[in-house]
């Protein structure tokens, strides 16, 4: 009977794994400068990927699988890389073909499960090489001696199959801080001498040391990253803003955050495990550095802020290890702008005008920072140099405002300042215009 037993269980495991895997979706999600593929699978399959040219496709055959055609999602006219996906039997696999508009470097990998898909299947199609060269191109451009405009890198967090966080009616991180990311760009745009850069400038997936490295290519001169993250209790509410700590999260709650951003990259593919002595060394750099000096002040500026139009979380700055905040050269803040499990938080996140009001919040916070320090070569140091003034025995703000011809709120709002309290030998930043 034992060995009857044996022979049973040893039949029935064949023909488990005899079970074919099945296809469920083909999802594409289009960058600017890459196209990734991802096969929604029940577990994990055999595959096997082959370049051919004349015309350019990529031939990936899927061991003793089950699809329905009708599930493959269609590539848009943008794409760099994907005219359109085949797919047929070939010696009883699954064969999908991705035709291509030009050569592209392949780079497929298998994901477990995690909180929003199952198994996954991800064929990324880029030009690797041509990516890693442009930072020094860029390095050649910083020669130039014209006066510029400051640049201050936007990051919408999340995006394409990274979806972020997930709100108690279906709203998703990521949409909500792309609409906020666009908001606050166009007002940055609309500063004389602020120029702003958009990281993600669509609905798709963007590695974590890939944002960083966008924004070292347009010279940023900040980074900030904005996210409407989640939490265990849907009471917890406020905003928050974090700079990298040197030594880990500043507590068990800002651990807990960090761990789920970072996370990210696994999300998308890149194991960070395999980065952990190069990233600890760049930390040590960091920490030798102005950069975390420059991003704790500009942190606190955005803090204050933001305390001007809503609630708080935390009323001082916080630090955490989030891997999108380890640039070694540019000063880096992440923004939690609220929280999305919050109902009334969501509910607020979804407004066009609580939206206009966080990106506005924001702005005021760069804008006094950037006033107070500008970078050299910059034209806010050009204008700065004689746009400082030095508080007297009786000067008043509102009279310093009528001087200048300035508003008095905006003269606030350049300096950080709550009430209209100011003090001798206190230094203030003048705005150019009302």
């Amino acid at each position: 009977m034992r060995l009857l037993g044996i022979i049973l269980a040893a039949c029935l495991a064949q023909s488990v794994l005899a079970e074919p895997v099945k296809v469920n979706n083909v999802r594409i999600w289009a960058a600017p400068d890459s196209t990734r593929v991802v096969f929604d699978i029940s577990a994990p399959v055999e595959h096997d990927v082959t370049m051919l040219t004349d015309p350019f496709r990529a031939v990936i055959d899927l061991e003793n699988t089950d699809f329905k055609a009708d599930n493959v999602a269609e590539p848009e006219g943008k794409d760099r890389y994907l005219q359109g996906v085949r797919t047929g039997v070939h010696q009883k696999d699954l064969r999908v073909v991705l035709d291509l508009k030009k050569f592209a470097r392949t780079r497929i990998f298998q994901l477990p499960p995690n909180a929003h898909y199952g198994h996954r299947l991800v064929v990324d199609l880029s030009d690797r090489e041509e990516q890693e060269a442009e930072p020094e191109i860029v390095r050649e451009e910083r020669k130039s001696q014209e006066p510029r405009d400051v640049v201050i890198a936007v990051d919408a967090g999340h995006g394409g199959e990274d979806p972020g966080a997930l709100g108690p009616s279906g709203t998703y991180e990521k949409n909500v801080v792309y609409k906020l990311a666009r908001k606050l760009v166009d007002m940055i745009n609309k500063e004389r001498g602020m120029r702003a850069v958009m990281i993600r400038e669509g609905d798709y997936y963007l590695g974590l040391r890939q944002r960083i490295q966008k924004a070292r290519r347009h010279r940023a001169d900040l980074f900030i990253s904005l996210h409407a993250d989640a939490f265990r209790d849907p009471r917890v509410h406020g905003s928050s803003v974090y700079v990298l700590s040197q030594g880990g999260a500043s507590s068990e709650h800002a651990r807990w955050l960090a761990e789920r951003e970072n996370a990210s990259d696994l999300i998308g593919g890149v194991n960070l495990d395999s980065k952990d002595n190069v990233l600890a060394s760049v930390l040590l750099d960091l920490s030798q550095t102005a950069s975390l000096e420059a991003s704790i002040d500009v942190a606190d500026r955005v803090l204050q802020g933001l305390g001007r139009v809503g609630k708080l979380h935390k009323r001082q700055v916080e630090s955490a290890g989030f891997a999108v905040l380890k640039s070694p050269d540019i000063p880096s803040v992440l923004v939690e702008t609220a929280y999305i499990s919050n109902p009334d938080e969501e509910r607020n996140l979804r407004s066009e005008h609580h939206q206009r009001k966080l990106a506005g919040a924001i702005l005021d916070g760069l804008r006094t920072y950037f006033w107070e320090r500008p970078p050299e070569g910059t034209l806010l140091a050009e204008r700065g140099t004689q746009r400082k003034y030095v508080i007297s025995r009786g000067d008043t703000l509102s009279g310093i405002a009528q001087r200048y011809r300035v508003s008095l709120q905006r003269l606030r709002h350049m300096n950080s300042l709550d009430s209209d309290t100011i003090r001798v030998g206190q230094v203030l930043a003048i705005p150019a215009d009302g």
